[in-house]
């Protein structure tokens, strides 16, 4: 499958009149056609997804929901014109809806020939089954231009995979000015939701809410990467039939890690569309002849168990189907950092210190933060040029890495390498390398420039870097990071025609230099970071082990943020650090223990000074890492129900994950502060097994015969009290099957 490499999905064999499933799992999945009425129809885990050809020969959806009988017959719908305005064929409900014709809708593709031809009418022409897949082809009515949509669907998720591959097939060059993956379609009602994600920096994954009118509503970045200021995922809804954990809810999320653009649109009929892919905004790529561009994965799922349930499959099928390791990555170690204890002062003295007592409390995996090459020694020198600071470590780094693994920790290191100080070797040698236009400014962030790996001689320099770095040291883990955005995004050395094709060669670049890292050291693990949670997506998930979630973290911030997140992306990858109190982004004051229990719901880190803790903070902290290890599977693998949220204000919030066979739960529960003599409502679980008889205890205390058992269809329907009282107070419970 383009854009998952090594997905294994149930063998399908399509032939004449029908598609035929081998079934290798219980989990049933099929894709069939139907030659009498021309209709396909893909089945996956509890869904649906089909859409046919009409007598003209436009691809049209049909249906996208909760699973059928196999028995059911679809149709392809036929619709009338609703006025000489609103013609059928720009209300039709289009799968991959061109700019040709009578069409007012957002097409999800649009072209220009060098004579100013700007039309394209696309046909269906033929299908043939692809891996475990389905491809169909169109083609223009007239001139030599083809386009394959690319299907997949989940066994076990029932998540379809759709993007489009857009081929030449002429002697003349032509110009693509809009390429979406896919368009999403849902029938007609008035009660729509749209669920999206936005940001800021220190301040992402705020979870937005509103109602589906008609016209258009967009969600995109264009910035050259995914951005802080939105994520390329959405949900929808149905108001009074909806919730948490129950109702209808279509979501979706974009494989993407440069630019993109989702757009929401209701027609004049009343029908939803969705249409996502790269952003059109400053774009356009020359395609020359027997060329072809891949548009990247838009993925699309459906579930009846509210935007929880939602969540569930997806996370699901990121863990299954994207990450790195997939279908069982590996869990997420516990991690320290260096950035916040030290800054830019590193030296192997220093860094082993901290190593030394990282290693006390239970840390796996140790990481040097920014500081150690080039002539770094502030954000206003140094980067691109990747080898290390000879005064600041006159042996290299062998000494600091071999005692970190006598320590028994991984050893791991802070990387920026698609940026560039103009105080380096690097950029006097090419100044040439970077992001910008002939004659104008060059716009520096944080006293950096952004190097256009979309130029293959700087893609392969990066890339030898690296691979020099890693085959000259003995390291586990890169934190690659990415502390600004694009500006001037120019490509001076190309033809005028061909500069904007920089945004999608830039991340094909960025790809190519990590998918070739990770095969040349397949050990190696990374953590995608861009000034906090600016660049995760699909995309870079497929090829990243862990992501940095934010900048800030503040334990109390992080619940809402991690809320956010946990919508669109599995805990698993959710990377969360207890740093020193009062923090630095808001002053706030807060116990060792909140901190511990806010940051254990995801991938725990430590980024606190440690040679300021006092012996009694470290063996606490020692306690709460050894009981994070012990239900580190369960929320990291398990499911996820947010039991009450912290947004709106809610003076409580809870969280509780289940390990996958209901052996083990934990639930966090968190309060902001208590007033009066009020008594909180006790909180009740969900996703237990009802049969079974669970015991319940403190996180960081042994079970004992005391410890309350009772059913899990007693926990889900009585609930357990947590008294919390006072400000920031933490609490965090493991339900175990009682033995």
């Amino acid at each position: 499958m383009k854009g998952v490499r090594g997905m294994s999905w149930a063998v399908v064999k399509v032939v004449a009149g029908f598609a035929a499933a081998a079934l290798a799992s219980p989990a049933l999945s099929e894709t069939r056609y139907d030659a009498a009425t021309r209709v396909f129809r893909l089945d996956g885990g509890g869904v649906t997804y089909a859409f046919g050809v009409s007598t003209t020969g436009v691809l049209k959806s049909i249906y996208w929901g909760p699973r059928l009988a196999s028995s059911d017959t679809l149709a392809v719908p036929v619709l009338d014109d609703i006025s000489t305005t609103d013609p059928a064929s720009s209300i039709d409900a289009q799968e991959f809806a061109s700019w040709g014709g009578a069409i007012y809708t957002e097409p999800a593709f649009k072209i220009a020939w060098p004579d100013g031809v700007r039309d394209a009418v696309l046909r269906y022409r033929s299908f043939k089954p692809e891996g475990d897949g389905l491809a169909i082809e169109l083609a223009d009515t007239r001139r030599p231009i083809r386009v394959t949509l690319h299907y997949t669907i989940d066994t076990a998720t029932g998540v379809v995979g759709r993007w489009a591959t857009i081929s030449n097939d002429g002697s003349t060059p032509i110009r693509i000015d809009q390429a979406f993956s896919a368009a999403w379609s849902l029938p007609v009602a008035h009660d729509y939701r749209l669920h999206y994600l936005t940001g800021q920096w220190a301040a992402e994954w705020m979870l937005q809410e509103r109602p589906i009118t008609p016209g258009s509503t967009v969600i995109e970045s264009r910035r050259g990467i995914t951005s802080h200021q939105a994520s390329p995922w959405f949900a929808i809804d149905r108001a009074g039939l909806s919730g948490e954990e129950s109702g209808p809810v279509w979501f979706g999320a974009l494989g993407w890690s440069g630019s993109w653009r989702i757009s929401i649109d209701q027609n004049p009929r009343g029908d939803i569309r969705v249409t996502g892919g790269l952003n059109p905004f400053d774009f356009s790529l020359r395609l020359q002849p027997r060329q072809s561009l891949d548009t990247p994965v838009f993925y699309g799922g459906y579930s009846d168990g509210g935007m929880g349930g939602a969540s569930r499959l997806l996370h699901r099928f990121e863990l299954a189907r994207v990450l790195p390791g997939r279908p069982e990555p590996p869990l997420r170690p516990v991690l320290y950092d260096s950035w916040e204890a030290t800054g830019f002062a590193v030296d192997a003295t220093k860094q082993i210190a901290l190593a030394e007592r990282a290693a006390r409390v239970g840390v796996e995996r140790f990481v040097m933060d920014d500081g150690w090459f080039g002539q770094r020694n502030s954000d206003r020198a140094g980067l691109g040029d990747w080898v290390v600071n000879d005064q600041k470590f006159p042996h290299g780094l062998a000494p600091l890495i071999n005692r970190v693994h006598e320590l028994g920790m991984d050893f791991g290191l802070w990387v920026e390498p698609e940026m560039v100080s103009p105080d380096s070797d690097l950029y006097r040698a090419h100044p040439d390398w970077v992001l910008g236009m002939a004659g104008r400014q060059r716009t520096e962030e944080r006293h950096q420039l952004v190097l256009n790996l979309a130029r293959t001689d700087v893609r392969d320099h990066v890339y030898k870097a690296l691979d020099d770095l890693l085959n000259q040291n003995s390291i586990q883990f890169l934190k690659w990071d990415n502390n600004r955005d694009w500006a001037e995004a120019g490509w001076p050395e190309l033809a005028p025609e061909d500069q904007q094709a920089v945004y999608v060669k830039y991340i094909r670049n960025l790809y190519w230099i990590i998918d070739q890292l990770r095969t040349h050291h397949p050990g190696l693990e990374i953590e995608s970071c861009a000034g906090g949670g600016g660049r995760v997506d699909l995309g870079v998930l497929q090829r990243t082990d862990e992501v940095w979630t934010s900048d800030n973290t503040d334990p109390f911030d992080r619940l809402t943020i991690q809320d956010g997140f946990t919508h669109a992306f599995t805990p698993a990858v959710m990377m969360a650090w207890v740093t020193d109190s009062p923090n630095w982004a808001n002053n706030r004051s807060t116990s060792l223990r909140y901190r511990f229990l806010s940051a254990m719901q995801g991938g725990l880190g430590v980024g606190a000074d440690l040679g300021k803790w006092t012996d009694a903070e470290m063996a606490e902290a020692g306690r709460y890492v050894s009981a994070y290890k012990q239900v580190r599977r369960t929320v990291q693998r398990g499911d996820l129900y947010r039991l009450v949220s912290p947004r709106a204000g809610s003076e409580r919030s809870a969280t509780f994950y289940v390990a996958r066979d209901r052996q083990q739960a934990v639930l966090f529960t968190f309060l902001h502060s208590s007033t009066k003599f009020d008594k909180q409502p006790a909180i009740t679980v969900r996703g237990l097994d009802p049969a079974a008889r669970y015991r319940v205890r403190a996180i960081d205390r042994p079970a004992v015969a005391a410890n309350p058992v009772q059913s899990g269809a007693y926990w889900m329907a009585n609930g357990i009290d947590i008294p919390l009282t006072g400000d920031f107070q933490a609490d965090a419970r493991i339900f175990e099957v009682a033995k």
